[in-house]
C-alpha cells in the first residue's frame, strides 16, 4: 500500500529532508508540505492523505493542537510526530499520534513508523466497512452505514438519523448514539443535534452569536450553541 502524506513543519529545510527520505525509501508519496497549522487545514482540503507528519512547536497553533482537531473528522489521517524535542512523546500519544520521531529521522526509525501507519490505515478501512447503525423505516429494522449519515436530530428519549436520501427512526438516545459515533467526524453542535463535520458546505453567522450549518444533501439548517460556537469553529480550522 502506497501512503499518501502531507508534511507540516514551519521549517523549509526540515521538510525537504523529510520529503527526500520518504521519497528514498519508497515509503510514501508526499501530496502537499505545510508551514502552518492553518495552511495544513487547507491543504488537507484538496489533499486528502493517509498521513500527517507533524512538527509540534509551530508559530500560531501548535502541532498537538491540530493533531487534536483532526480526530473530530470522519477520516482523519494518521498522525505522525517528527520534532526536535522528546519531552512531548506523552501528549502525542494522548492525542492518537501513530509513533513520535525524534529529529534528525533515522531512516529505519521512518520505515517502521510508516509500517504502522499502514497497519492503521487497513485496520480502520476494515471498521468502517463493517460499521452500521440499526434504525426503523415502514415498520422495518434496517441497517445504515455510518458514512451515510448527514446528521442526527433529537426527539425525545429518541432520535432521527438523515442520510442523502431519508430520515430514520432510532430507538437510541442522542447522548448514546453521541458514544456510537465518536471517533467517526461527528460533533455535538446542539444538544439537539450531532452534525458530520465532513459535510459541512456553510457556515452563516446569525444574531445572538450563534451560527447555522449547512451540509450537503440536507435542506435544513442546523444550529449552533453559542457555547459550542468556539469549539466548532476549532474542529473545522475556522
Amino acid at each position: 500500500m502506497e501512503l499518501k502524506a502531507i508534511i507540516v513543519d514551519d521549517e523549509a529545510p526540515a521538510r525537504s529532508e523529510l520529503r527526500y527520505l520518504l521519497d528514498e525509501t519508497e515509503q510514501a508519496e508526499v501530496v502537499a508540505e505545510a508551514a502552518s497549522v492553518r495552511e495544513a487545514i487547507e491543504k488537507l482540503k484538496e489533499y486528502p492523505c493517509d498521513v500527517m507528519f507533524l512538527d509540534i512547536n509551530m508559530p500560531e497553533a501548535s502541532g498537538l493542537q491540530l493533531a487534536e482537531a483532526l480526530q473530530h473528522l470522519k477520516f482523519p489521517p494518521a498522525v505522525v510526530f517528527v520534532t526536535a524535542y522528546g519531552e512531548f512523546a506523552i501528549e502525542a500519544f494522548k492525542v492518537n499520534a501513530i509513533d513520535y520521531l525524534v529529529k534528525p529521522v533515522e531512516t529505519e526509525r521512518l520505515v517502521q513508523a510508516c509500517s504502522r501507519v499502514r497497519e492503521h490505515v487497513s485496520l480502520h478501512a476494515k471498521v468502517q466497512r463493517l460499521e452500521r447503525i440499526p434504525v426503523e423505516k415502514a415498520g422495518k429494522k434496517i441497517l445504515i452505514g455510518i458514512s451515510n449519515i448527514r446528521y442526527v436530530m433529537a426527539r425525545d428519549d429518541y432520535a432521527y438519523l438523515q442520510t442523502d436520501t431519508d430520515r430514520y427512526f432510532s430507538t437510541v438516545s442522542l447522548a448514546q448514539l453521541e458514544k456510537r459515533l465518536d471517533g467517526h467526524g461527528f460533533f455535538r453542535v446542539h444538544r439537539g443535534y450531532l452534525v458530520n463535520l465532513s459535510l459541512v458546505s456553510e457556515v452563516e453567522s446569525v444574531a445572538g452569536g450563534t451560527l447555522l450549518l449547512t451540509l450537503e444533501g440536507c435542506e435544513e439548517k442546523i444550529p449552533v450553541s453559542r457555547r459550542r460556537v468556539s469549539a466548532l469553529k476549532k474542529a473545522l480550522g475556522l
